[in-house]
C-alpha cells in the first residue's frame, strides 16, 4: 500500500514578465557598423533616443544607467578603435551606445521547475508552528538556458505556505574571479579533464605554486591569440580558459529582494545553463552554519559539476570540485558531517546511487555504491531528489527513479545514521508519481525535487511537473517511517 501524499493547491509558473538586461554584442564588425551610426548623430539626436530609450526600460530594471556603462566599458576596445577622441565622447553618446549593447531576456518563460527548499537562517516573529523558508527553482528561458532564481515563503502550522511579495526588478550579481590558485589542485582537475599532459604542462611550468588569476589568463590568452597553433592545441587551451574561468565570487546588492536575485551564467563552462541546484543547510560540527549547493553547469557540450556556497543569499562563492567522484549529474551533500567527514551522494555512472566521504567539501574520491535499480518503475537509473534530510530514525533520503517510457517517480529509503552504507528501508512503490493532470509539459511524464525538509512532522516535498512548473506535496513522517521499515 502507497503512502499517503497530500498535494497542495500552489502553483509556480514560468512567467515571461521576469526580464533581465544582459550584455548581447553582434561580432566585431556589426558593432563597429552600429559605433559608426551612433558617431555620426548630433548631441541632439543622441540625447533624444537616450531619453526614448530611458522612458521605455527604465522601470523595468534597476539602475539600468549604470548597466549601460557596464556594457559600453565591454566594447571599449572597439571604440578606441574608431577615429575619434576617447575623452571627448560625451555621457549621453556612451550611454546610448551601451543601450545598443544591451537586450531584455525573460528568465523563466519556458519554465519554472526543479525546486529545492531550506529552513531560513532568520526565524524570528513567527507564531508557534511556523518557518520561514527559502525556495530555489531552476528558470529556464530562451535558447534553453537555466538559472537559479529564489523565493521566500513560510510555513504554517498546517503546512500551507505563504509566499512573501515578488520584487519587480532582477538584479544581476556583480562577479570577482578568485584571486589565487593553488597549482597542485589545478594540475589535478586538468587532468581529471583528460587534457594532454603536453599542453597543461606548457600552462604551469612556468607558474609558482601559487598564482594569480591574472597571471594563468595571460598565458592562456596569449596561446589561443596565436592563430598557428594546432586545432588540438587549441582546443585544450580552450578547456583549460574554460576551467579557470569556473572559481568566482559573485555578489548582489543588498537593498535587493531575495527574489529579484538571479544567478545567471557567467562562465563559459556555464554558457547554455545552471542546472539543478540542490541547496542544503549546512551544519558544522562547530554549530556554525553556511548554505551549499550543488550544481550542473552545462556548456553546450559538457557538463561540469559545481560548489556555490553562501551564508546570506547575497555573496556567494562558486568553483568546480575535484576528484574522480565528482563526476556527472545529481551530487547532493549530506547536511552535516559523519564521524568528522563531509559526506556526498552522486550517480557516477549515470545509473545507480552512490555515496562518498571526504575531509574536504570540494573532494570527491573513492565513490561507494550505495543504490541500485530494484522495482520496475526504476529500472532504467535510480539517483537523489536532493540533499539527505537528517531524522532520529536515520537519514532520508528522497530518490526519483525512471521507468517504462522515460517515466520519473520520487521514492524514498532510509539509512542508518552513523553508517549511512547501511539500508534501513526502501519503498517498493513510489512516493509520488506523475497524476494525469502532472504528465504534459516541456519533458512529459516526470516529476522531480531537488530538494526537501521536514516541518511539523510532516515532508515538505516541492517537486517539478514534467519540467514546466512547480507545486509541493506533503506526508505524514510516521506513515512514511512505518512503509520504510516495512
Amino acid at each position: 500500500m502507497r503512502v499517503p501524499v497530500i498535494r497542495k493547491k500552489v502553483n509556480f509558473l514560468p512567467d515571461s514578465s521576469r526580464v533581465i538586461a544582459r550584455y548581447f554584442m553582434n561580432g566585431d564588425d556589426a558593432t563597429k557598423d552600429m559605433l559608426a551610426l551612433v558617431f555620426a548623430m548630433s548631441e541632439h539626436e543622441v540625447q533624444t533616443a537616450l531619453d526614448q530609450t530611458l522612458r521605455e526600460f527604465a522601470y523595468r530594471h534597476r539602475n539600468i544607467t549604470q548597466l549601460f556603462k557596464k556594457h559600453f566599458n565591454n566594447a571599449r576596445h572597439l571604440v578606441e578603435q574608431m577615429p575619434i577622441v576617447f575623452d571627448k565622447i560625451s555621457n549621453a553618446r556612451k550611454l546610448l551606445i551601451g543601450a545598443y549593447l544591451t537586450m531584455e531576456y525573460s528568465i523563466e518563460s519556458t519554465a519554472f521547475f526543479n525546486p529545492s527548499i531550506v529552513p531560513d537562517s532568520d526565524q524570528t516573529y513567527l507564531e508557534e508552528g511556523e518557518l520561514r523558508v527559502i525556495l530555489s527553482f531552476r528558470a529556464t528561458g530562451e535558447g534553453h538556458i537555466s538559472s537559479i532564481v529564489f523565493r521566500r515563503g513560510i510555513l504554517d502550522k498546517n503546512n500551507d505556505l505563504h509566499l512573501m511579495a515578488i520584487g519587480k526588478s532582477m538584479d544581476i550579481a556583480e562577479i570577482s574571479h578568485k584571486k589565487l590558485y593553488h597549482k597542485g589542485r589545478f594540475v589535478e582537475k586538468m587532468d581529471e579533464m583528460e587534457i594532454p599532459k603536453k599542453y597543461s604542462n606548457l600552462v604551469v611550468e612556468s607558474l609558482p605554486e601559487h598564482f594569480e588569476y591574472s597571471a594563468l589568463k595571460g598565458i592562456v590568452d596569449s596561446t589561443l591569440n596565436d592563430e598557428t597553433i594546432s586545432t588540438g592545441k587549441r582546443l585544450s587551451f580552450e578547456e583549460i580558459r574554460w576551467l579557470v574561468n569556473s572559481y568566482y565570487d559573485i555578489e548582489f546588492q543588498h537593498d535587493t529582494d531575495i527574489s529579484e536575485r538571479v544567478i545567471f551564467p557567467i562562465s563559459a563552462s556555464e554558457s547554455n545553463g545552471i542546472e539543478d541546484a540542490r541547496f542544503v543547510h549546512f551544519t558544522d560540527d562547530d554549530g556554525s552554519v553556511t548554505f551549499y549547493a550543488t550544481y550542473t553547469a552545462y556548456n553546450g557540450h559538457v557538463i561540469l559539476p559545481k560548489f556555490l556556497s553562501t551564508e546570506d543569499f547575497c555573496t556567494f562563492r562558486i568553483m568546480p570540485f575535484h576528484g574522480k567522484g565528482a563526476m556527472g549529474k545529481n551530487l547532493a551533500l549530506f547536511p552535516k558531517r559523519i564521524n568528522g567527514k563531509y559526506a556526498m551522494l552522486s550517480r557516477i555512472d549515470g545509473i545507480n546511487n552512490y555515496i562518498m566521504f571526504s575531509e574536504r567539501n570540494t573532494l570527491w574520491k573513492e565513490p561507494i555504491l550505495l543504490q541500485k535499480p530494484k522495482y520496475p518503475w526504476e529500472f532504467s537509473k535510480v539517483g537523489n531528489c536532493g540533499s539527505p534530510l537528517w531524522t532520529e530514525q536515520g537519514w532520508l533520503i528522497i530518490t526519483h527513479g525512471v521507468g517504462p517510457m522515460r517515466r520519473y517517480c520520487i521514492g524514498a529509503a532510509l539509512y542508518d545514521l552513523l553508517d549511512p552504507t547501511k539500508e534501513i528501508g526502501r519503498l517498493k512503490e513510489p512516493l509520488l508519481m506523475p497524476l494525469e493532470i502532472e504528465r504534459e509539459g516541456y519533458v512529459p511524464n516526470v516529476v522531480y525535487s531537488c530538494g526537501s525538509v521536514i516541518h511539523n512532522n510532516q515532508l515538505i516535498l516541492p517537486y517539478a511537473v514534467s519540467d514546466y512548473s512547480t507545486t509541493y506535496a506533503v506526508v505524514d513522517m510516521p506513515a512514511l517511517f512505518e512503509a520504510l521499515k516495512n
